[in-house]
């Protein structure tokens, strides 16, 4: 088996009670699976003291934990986009700052890298209200509907992927919707794309950003937006055709 050269991006928000721990759990799991490795921490304007303990942990550890410092919010896909832009190593796996995903399930998604080139996560235990199940559950139902997937649950934050995969897709969301686009432009591209079961752990502290008013306005611009490019008249079309 080949070497295994991984880049962990992390985008954080309001996420300096739990970003320390992860950082930690991430450098245990990456030391043991990884040959090569780096951590990017994404501080997207985060108003907190993320971007401080950020700046500590990559004193501490100055060749592996890398920071980008945001002067402006990007939202979630602009912070993961910065981080993968950053990337150096061909597997690049993302997990969010507020430790709901476990950063060491990443481990057992790596094993996985000679059949899949995109590894997503669906959870089979939600630790939420119900509110959110609701919305998370009737997002997973249009969006299958939406985009003839079989994905259980498109948009969790934690996946792994080879980024050879960006050659052929461009992933243009700065939303939440991120992952799901990730995924959708990747399967309709021909690529194998793998689901694992995961389960999650309830946020103590805040509830999730993801499901603000905002974050939800943003996510159904980009799907409606991402729905309009894919079923549009000119999208991966075989060279030489046309719908004239």
């Amino acid at each position: 088996m080949s070497p295994l050269r991984v880049s962990l991006c992390i985008p954080v928000y309001n996420d300096e009670a739990t970003l320390r721990e992860l950082t930690s759990r991430a450098l245990e799991m990456l030391h043991r699976c990884a040959d090569e490795y780096e951590i990017i921490i994404v501080n997207d304007a985060s108003p907190d003291s993320s971007g401080k303990i950020a700046r500590e942990l990559a004193k501490e550890f100055p060749n592996v934990v890398h920071v980008i410092h945001h002067p402006l919010n990007q939202n979630y896909g602009g912070a993961l986009k910065s981080g993968i832009r950053a990337a150096r190593y061909d597997w690049i796996c993302t997990v969010d700052g507020d430790s709901e995903y476990d950063v060491l399930d990443l481990e057992k998604m790596l094993k996985f890298r000679n059949y899949y080139v995109l590894i997503v996560a669906f959870r089979y235990k939600k630790l939420y209200s119900t509110k959110r199940i609701f919305i998370s559950s009737v997002y997973n139902i249009v969006l299958r509907w939406m985009f003839r997937t079989h994905f259980r649950d498109i948009s969790t934050g934690i996946r792994a992927f080879h980024r050879s995969i960006l050659e052929d897709i461009e992933v243009t969301s700065d939303s939440p919707f991120f992952g799901a686009e990730l995924a959708i432009k990747a399967m309709l591209g021909g690529y194998p794309v793998g689901e694992i079961g995961i389960q999650t752990f309830p946020r103590t502290l805040r509830s999730g950003a993801s499901v603000s008013t905002r974050n939800i306005a943003l996510t159904i611009r980009d799907m409606i937006r991402v729905w309009r490019e894919i079923f549009s008249d000119h999208y991966q079309l075989p060279p030489g055709r046309g719908r004239e």
